[in-house]
């Protein structure tokens, strides 16, 4: 899915950040969104990392400004630089590690608490090739989503299973939403203007 911008269509830039515990797969699914790669033994990032990608939804383009966040609690001070501003988010835990779910809510509450309010946020299950460990529940993981505002999906970087679906469905509701903005700024300024016709 993941598509070069084409020739007239509109571009939209939407900054990205990808945060979760060490060792749940943030690097892995970059990568296999990007470069369609997968890299069995991937070294945990330090500080963060940055990618950019573009999907062709209808006749829109948006350029994904991709920051892959490192996990390790260390680097947990710098993580508001790079989801501040951010227009997605994508919440990644292990779906063997139920540690790594209980980390990925801290996550979506201090996104909650600092974030940008608009932000759309996606929940990703990772390593979904390895059920026989499964130690979270997906539906327990698709109630928590859905009474926060999130949408979840189980990915899995290593055999690409809903990988480039969980950005796409960002980049769908990233244009819905300012498809559902525009109306409210036309409204506006139609009420600005008939206030300088009156004289208000």
């Amino acid at each position: 899915m993941a598509a070069s911008a084409a020739a007239g269509s509109k571009i939209r830039n939407a900054k990205l950040v990808l945060l979760g515990d060490v060792g749940a797969g943030k690097s892995s699914l970059v990568l296999r969104f990007v470069k369609g790669q997968f890299v069995e033994f991937q070294e945990s990032t330090i500080g963060a990392a940055f990618f950019s990608q573009t999907l062709a939804v209808n006749d829109e383009t948006v350029k994904f400004e991709i920051w892959d966040t490192a996990g390790q609690e260390r680097y947990h001070s710098l993580a508001p630089m790079y989801y501040r501003g951010a227009a997605a988010a994508i919440v990644v835990y292990d779906i063997t590690n139920a540690a790594s779910f209980t980390r990925a809510k801290k996550w979506v509450q201090e996104l909650q608490a600092q974030g940008n309010p608009n932000t759309v946020m996606a929940l990703a299950g990772n390593k979904a090739d390895m059920l026989e460990a499964r130690q979270v529940p997906m539906e327990e993981a698709k109630t928590y989503a859905q009474e926060n505002g999130l949408f979840f999906m189980e990915t899995s970087a290593k055999t690409a299973t809903n990988v480039n679906d969980v950005f796409y469905e960002i980049a769908k509701r990233l244009l819905q939403g300012q498809q559902a903005q525009n109306p409210q700024k036309i409204c506006m300024l139609q009420r600005c203007c008939r206030r300088l016709r009156t004289g208000c």
